[in-house]
């Protein structure tokens, strides 16, 4: 696994590692099952603090993109990509609240047609 942080960066180095890894496995670069280094490993590799491994890997947990295995180690889950994941969950919630107030579908897509033009 190669994942670039700069410590100059205004960006938290937590977040620059989580959003590496997370690119990675949307550009197919790290895949289902991948064994992932440890906290202290990558965090010696980076020549950063463990907890900023630690951090990141918490929050790539939540959102499903890794899995603790205890002992075994961390691995790339296998539950496909997370943002896609949660983006048809908001899209089903949009939808069902929509119709709630009684629009239909066609109104629906006008409404989300809209809303990407700006």
């Amino acid at each position: 696994m190669r994942v670039h942080v700069d410590p100059s960066s205004k960006t938290p180095l937590y977040e620059q590692l989580r959003a590496g890894i997370l690119e990675q496995v949307r550009t197919g670069a790290l895949i289902a099952e991948t064994k992932i280094p440890t906290v202290r490993g990558l965090a010696e590799e980076l020549g950063i603090a463990p907890h900023t491994v630690a951090k990141a890997y918490r929050e790539l947990e939540a959102q499903g993109v890794i899995e603790a295995r205890g002992r075994l180690g961390t691995f790339i889950s296998s539950g496909g990509d997370p943002t896609e994941d949660s983006a048809g969950r908001a899209a089903t919630a949009y939808v069902a609240e929509l119709r709630a107030l009684g629009l239909d579908d066609d109104k629906i897509l006008d409404f989300v047609s809209r809303a990407i033009r700006g």
